[in-house]
C-alpha cells in the first residue's frame, strides 16, 4: 500500500485519528507527509460552514421576525422575540469573530429570507394570515440586528 493510500484510508476510515495525525506532522513540520489533498478541503468545508451557520440563524431570525410582523397571535409574542433576540446576539457574535461573513450579508440575507418566508406563509396564511413576498424594510445587517420592526409599523 503506498503512502498516499494509507493517508487516504485514514481520512476515510477515523477521521478524528487522521486529525490527530494531520496536526502532529503539522507541528512537526513534516510537510512531506501531510495529506493535503483532504486537509485542503477539510479548510474549504471549514469556511462553507461558517456562511452556512450565518445563513441558517438568519433564517430563524427573518422567520421570527416575520412572524412578529404579519401574524397577530399575542400569546407567542414573546417566544418570538426571545427568539429573535438570541438570533440576534449570535449572528452579532458570529459576525463580531467572522468579520469576513459581512461581505456574504446580501447573498445570506437572499437565501435565508427565501426559506423563511416559505415556511412562514406554509404555517400561517393557511390561517388567513397575509405575508409579503419580498423584505420592504431595511435589510442591511445593522438594521437587521438591532430595529424592532414590529414596533414601526
Amino acid at each position: 500500500m503506498t503512502q498516499a493510500t494509507a493517508r487516504k484510508s485514514l481520512y476515510e476510515s477515523d477521521f478524528l485519528i487522521w486529525t490527530q495525525d494531520t496536526v502532529a506532522k503539522l507541528r512537526a513540520r513534516d510537510f512531506d507527509h501531510v495529506d493535503l489533498e483532504n486537509l485542503i478541503e477539510e479548510i474549504e468545508s471549514l469556511g462553507r460552514s461558517e456562511k452556512q451557520e450565518l445563513e441558517n440563524r438568519l433564517e430563524t431570525l427573518l422567520a421570527h421576525l416575520l412572524k412578529r410582523i404579519y401574524v397577530d397571535m399575542p400569546d407567542c409574542f414573546n417566544g418570538w422575540e426571545n427568539t429573535i433576540r438570541e438570533q440576534r446576539r449570535r449572528i452579532t457574535l458570529k459576525l463580531r469573530n467572522t468579520p469576513s461573513l459581512k461581505a456574504a450579508w446580501d447573498k445570506s440575507f437572499d437565501d435565508a429570507y427565501f426559506l423563511a418566508l416559505g415556511s412562514v406563509k406554509d404555517e400561517y396564511e393557511p390561517q388567513g394570515y397575509q405575508i409579503l413576498d419580498t423584505w420592504e424594510l431595511s435589510r442591511d445587517a445593522d438594521s437587521i440586528l438591532n430595529v424592532d420592526f414590529w414596533k414601526i409599523l
